[in-house]
């Protein structure tokens, strides 16, 4: 309050037409969360996007049909003895009770939900830092649309994916942090983290550089408190179905060669789109300016310029860390904005303003999620008469299908269609198998490739991406094999003279084992 009232702005309380303390700090949370969460239901269908949700919803029913975590995957039949490591479980349980219940929309008002904690986390630790009601307007707004990057669909990180989770709790995280209260919840928030994605690491980071920047400043004080919730947080993460082990299924996912066949872990620069990317673009030059322009105008704290600039070369580097920095990076970039504005406003007229829009954001919820209502729904890539044709026809086959279809299909069949692989990757297939896909993931044919794998693994059915006319040519014009089947975005080719034996899980070198019921069955529902 005394930094406001250094600026000239009025007391909450004074004059006789003011319109209550509670309503005028709220008001920009109302006006922030309204309008974001308006902008996040005008993109649901991308919310929904995602193309691992299918097998998370599938993962989810499976665990609560068991009640009990499966430790190997029962749809595929080229998994081996390969541990599957469900890192999501409980952000996949929770999904498939909002979808049995609420159908697509609940799920996507909960999804909504969580942008609106982030919203309300961001403007929090914003206004506590000093900064002014209109600043803080103009950083957390623009860092609330750019985070989810929905021009980049589907790496987007605002969507019915665990991915989500970690967004949400990285927030969390640093308003705690930041604000120096309630420390002690954090190994609370991390025993939830832990079971709901594997971004749970990132929270160390957080607490990390909070320790560091303490240490530099010599805050033995806040160094033991942010010591001890980091100590507290070791252990919170050991509260898992997987126990220690849950590191391993982390390793199995950063730093695996897989990260370079999937956009999401490329560079920023190789996901940029025009003229969607324009505005982070021009929102990253805007905070390099300010920082290095005007270093030393604000008393910007420190914790918040390392993680910024962090996570910005983070990004740079692999673009889902992008969406980081623009989270961290609202704190300095509200506090340079407000440098500029005007010294004395009328801080009254600002907050009843932004509540009387606020009331308007709220008003217009309703009407967006009634517009978008009909459109919400899985992904079309694979639609249910696709599924029910793979269902009725090849329901014994052994078919190689792509990445981007494997969840959608592992949903819409539950194992009745055993999948070749799918969006978990070296989480539950063996490297082996990997590698031998993705030799075939490139544009141009690798008729070499093909043939081996084709063979390896006896597959006599390729479900594949309908516009890929090089590999039409390939199969049909040189192979012999047949289009059987064309769906809206999927065309499924047969192997000539197909006999149809019982379906035999794969090991990694293509050799046949028994089924096993370790992963348990949950037929199509």
């Amino acid at each position: 309050m005394e930094a406001l009232e250094a600026r000239g702005y009025a007391r909450f309380d004074r004059g006789p037409t003011a319109i209550g303390p509670y309503l005028q700090r709220s008001g920009i949370y109302i006006f922030l969360i309204s309008f974001a969460c308006v902008y996040y239901l005008s993109n649901a269908p991308l919310l929904l996007g995602h193309y691992d949700l299918g097998w998370h919803l599938a993962a989810g029913d499976l665990i609560r049909y068991r009640g009990d975590i499966p430790f190997q995957d029962p749809w595929s039949f080229t998994l081996a003895d390969k541990q599957w490591y469900n890192l999501s479980w409980l952000s996949d349980v929770i999904a498939s009770v909002l979808v049995q219940y609420t159908g697509f929309s609940g799920l996507t008002l909960f999804v909504v939900a969580s942008g609106a904690v982030i919203v309300g986390c961001l403007t929090s630790v914003c206004l506590s830092s000093g900064a002014s009601a209109i600043a803080v307007c103009i950083s957390v707004f623009s860092a609330c649309l750019l985070y989810p990057a929905f021009a980049t669909a589907p790496n987007i990180y605002l969507a019915a994916s665990p991915n989500t989770s970690t967004m949400l709790f990285c927030g969390i995280f640093y308003a705690v942090c930041l604000q120096r209260t309630r420390c002690f919840l954090l190994p609370v928030f991390m025993v939830l983290w832990a079971n709901l994605h594997g971004g749970f690491l990132l929270g160390f980071l957080i607490i990390g550089v909070f320790c560091g920047a303490a240490l530099l400043r010599r805050d033995w004080v806040n160094l033991r408190i942010y010591g001890f919730a980091a100590a507290g947080c070791f252990v919170a993460i050991l509260i898992n179905p997987l126990g220690w082990h849950i590191y391993d299924g982390v390793v199995a996912t950063l730093g695996h060669f897989v990260q370079a066949y999937i956009t999401e872990w490329w560079s920023y620069f190789s996901n940029m789109t025009v003229p969607g990317s324009i505005p982070g673009i021009i929102y990253i030059f805007i905070f390099i300016a300010f920082e290095l322009g005007h270093r030393s105008s604000r008393p910007v704290p420190l914790e918040s310029r390392l993680l910024s600039w962090l996570f910005l070369f983070l990004g740079l580097y692999q673009f889902r860390y992008m969406s980081f920095f623009f989270m961290f990076s609202t704190v300095p970039l509200a506090l340079h904005i407000d440098r500029l504005l005007p010294e004395r406003l009328d801080y009254l007229k600002i907050q009843s303003s932004l509540l009387a829009a606020g009331i308007v954001g709220v008003c217009a919820l309703p009407l967006t999620f009634t517009q978008i209502e009909p459109a919400l729904g899985l992904p079309q890539m694979l639609s249910e008469q696709d599924a029910l044709y793979l269902q009725s026809h090849f329901s014994h086959a052994r078919i190689l299908n792509h990445w981007n279809v494997g969840g959608i299909l592992i949903f819409r069949t539950r194992g009745a269609v055993p999948v070749f692989v799918d969006g978990r990757a070296a989480t539950a297939y063996p490297d082996a198998l990997l590698r031998d896909y993705f030799k075939l993931a490139e544009p141009e044919i690798d008729e070499t490739a093909w043939d081996t794998v084709l063979e390896k693994y006896r597959i006599d059915t390729v479900l594949w991406v309908k516009a890929h006319e090089e590999l039409r040519r390939f199969l049909v014009d040189k192979r012999g094999w047949k289009e059987e089947y064309a769906g809206l975005y999927e065309s499924i080719y047969v192997k000539p003279q197909r006999s149809l034996p019982p379906i035999s899980r794969l090991g990694a070198e293509g050799t046949t084992r028994n089924p096993t019921d370790d992963g348990g069955s949950l037929s199509a529902r």
